[in-house]
């Protein structure tokens, strides 16, 4: 089940990645914002398996990571659950729209980033995590210790005000360009957790760790009987 779970996580993570991208490219509005929230569901089943297969040395890394991954997740359903709803179906006043619209850069926009710069730390710390005993796996702990940078953009741009332009009703191509190259980025870390965890024995991404403990109980009762 472990495994299963680990494997759909990942594949779902990778998916949404890249109906993001596609939908990005042909502007369909409506579709990035539900695949966003296909994409943290998918994360956090990552984030559960990898801190289920990390040693107690790596735990805390893990428990921290995780913490980020829920911050994040919860940042994103608000936002993106609010464009797909009350901001699709209901009219608001300018000002209003001004904080709940998200292609207008307002309140909710913020929050987007600081959803994604709560993820890049998430990964950050998950990314610790990963042993990196094969080739792939080496890739995926530097790409998720790497993609930890992106906090420092998502928590410092908006307090610039350089998404000013997108409230007063301009074009923020440079964001999409910016949008499309994290899509690129990160669709590589989901299949790579899709290889890490579809790779690993039985159905639990720990292996065996856990019916090694229980044999010595199970010996022990078969002399009792």
């Amino acid at each position: 089940m472990n495994k299963a779970v680990a494997v759909t996580g990942a594949v779902l993570t990778s998916l949404s990645v890249l109906l993001f991208a596609i939908f990005l490219t042909i502007s369909f509005e409506f579709g990035s914002y539900l695949v966003c929230m296909f994409l943290p569901i998918g994360y956090i089943m990552i984030v559960a398996a990898f801190r289920n297969e990390c040693d107690r040395k790596r735990k805390v890394a893990a428990d921290v990571g995780t913490v980020f991954a829920a911050i994040y997740a919860v940042l994103i359903f608000l936002v993106y659950f609010a464009q797909t709803t009350s901001v699709r179906n209901d009219s608001f006043n300018e000002q209003a729209m001004r904080i709940l619209d998200y292609s207008r850069g307002g309140l909710l926009f913020h929050y987007d980033l600081l959803g994604y710069g709560m993820m890049a730390l998430s990964t950050f710390f998950i990314g610790l995590t990963v042993e990196g005993k094969t080739k792939t796996d080496k890739w995926l702990k530097y790409l998720m210790i790497a993609h930890g940078v992106f906090f420092f953009g998502c928590f410092i741009m908006p307090m610039t005000g350089v998404f000013q332009s997108m409230s007063e009703g301009g074009t923020n191509r440079g964001g999409v360009i910016a949008l499309e190259f994290w899509c690129a980025y990160f669709f590589p870390v989901g299949v790579l957790s899709a290889i890490h965890f579809a790779r690993k024995s039985g159905s639990d991404p720990v292996g065996n760790r856990n019916v090694s403990r229980e044999l010595p109980i199970e010996s022990e009762e078969r002399r009792k009987s």
